[in-house]
């Protein structure tokens, strides 16, 4: 049996015609070794969220089912483009949308979830040599008959969704970027690359603000046991890093710093169950997606999410009585080791901290990661610190 690779660009690789060549004759090469080949794209460059600044020109609240129909355009530009460069290069290819390709969601518009996949025609236009390229971050609905698209990192849970159907050799993540590193190079000059980790360990740094993945896409690797590599679009000879079930450090170490900007700390009426609930029928009422809960005690909540959303949190608070905004201005940094934290480890990087006069809000521990709520001013010297553990 022929191995089967299943590819995602993402939107800075397919910025322009240039880029979209270069990545036709990566993919071209790859299959003329021998491979059979799936390619999920994003839409190019920042053509997703032009696409969002022109619905909002013509209307202050797009309906979320148009919004998709609107939003699916750019993947589908992208797709089209790379089917036209790889047989312009003689290689035989289609293009498919996420509906066309079998990718089954729920009913949610803006944010579906992926709930089945049934890729038939991907499957025969495997058979006939054929290079596959999907339309990532959307799919359809089998009740509704509907259009969905499947919110942030959406293109990259298509391609795992679509890996684990076809039982692929890997899904490798193509960006702009050599792999996965220790910290953010762009804020820790001497970050460094991570080869390897297993699906927990980078479930836990992408929830906790790493944006090389989607946590959703992580956690759909792991449950389908589809093999991740990492890895930049320009070299297909780099390392990158392997994300699978097994690997695991010889001993306990710090292996990465991620962050979240903007944390705001609300005050609501009630525990977090209620609570929860009560903020997101606002936020859905006005059309707007969920935060993610970082922290909650009593009526106190940390909460996140993409700017739109802590926007539209800080607009609305005026015009109910859910919530009230009482700090904007945290941000989260947290240290994922490669096991179990203990108390020791919690005290010595609170020490290293408050050595450097990092005033520390709220610390706590879980699972194999430490993460503390730090001022927003200090934040990018909170990660440096706590970097300087990792060895």
């Amino acid at each position: 049996m022929k191995k089967l690779i299943v590819q995602k660009y993402g939107g800075a690789t397919l910025a322009d015609p240039e880029k979209i060549k270069h990545a036709a004759k990566r993919i071209f090469e790859l299959h003329q070794s021998g491979i059979q080949v799936v390619v999920v794209v994003s839409a190019m460059g920042q053509t997703t969220n032009q696409l969002i600044d022109l619905a909002k020109q013509v209307s202050i609240r797009p309906q979320l089912r148009e919004l998709d129909m609107l939003l699916t355009v750019g993947e589908r530009i992208s797709m089209s483009l790379v089917s036209m460069a790889l047989n312009d290069l003689g290689c035989p290819a289609i293009s498919f949308t996420g509906s066309q390709a079998g990718i089954l969601t729920d009913e949610s518009h803006v944010n579906a979830n992926i709930i089945d996949v049934k890729a038939f025609r991907v499957e025969e236009a495997l058979k006939e040599n054929k290079v596959v390229i999907l339309a990532g971050f959307q799919g359809v609905s089998p009740i509704t008959k509907e259009i969905t698209t499947l919110g942030r990192g959406g293109s990259d849970t298509s391609a795992v969704a679509m890996a684990g159907y076809l039982n692929a050799d890997r899904c490798e993540i193509l960006k702009d970027v050599d792999c996965i590193y220790t910290a953010d190079p762009k804020l820790v000059s001497n970050a460094k690359p991570i080869k390897h980790l297993n699906y927990r360990q980078l479930i836990e740094m992408t929830s906790w603000g790493a944006k090389v993945l989607h946590h959703r896409s992580v956690e759909m690797a792991q449950q389908k046991k589809v093999i991740l590599y990492v890895g930049p679009a320009s070299n297909s000879l780099s390392d990158g890093t392997i994300v699978t079930s097994d690997f695991e450090f010889t001993q306990q170490q710090a292996i990465a710093i991620n962050s979240f900007d903007q944390v705001f700390q609300l005050e609501m009426h009630a525990p977090i169950s209620e609570a929860a609930k009560d903020l997101n029928e606002v936020l859905q009422k006005n059309q707007i997606g969920r935060p993610q809960f970082l922290y909650s005690e009593s009526t106190t909540h940390l909460i996140t999410g993409p700017q739109e959303i802590l926007n539209a949190i800080e607009t609305f608070e005026s015009k109910q009585d859910t919530y009230k905004i009482k700090n904007k201005r945290y941000s989260s940094v947290s240290v994922t080791y490669s096991q179990t934290v203990s108390d020791a480890e919690m005290q010595t990087s609170e020490a290293l901290l408050n050595k450097n006069n990092i005033k520390i809000f709220k610390s706590f521990s879980m699972l194999n990661s430490l993460h503390f709520f730090v001022s927003t001013d200090q934040k990018n010297e909170a990660i440096q610190i706590l970097h300087s553990q990792i060895t």
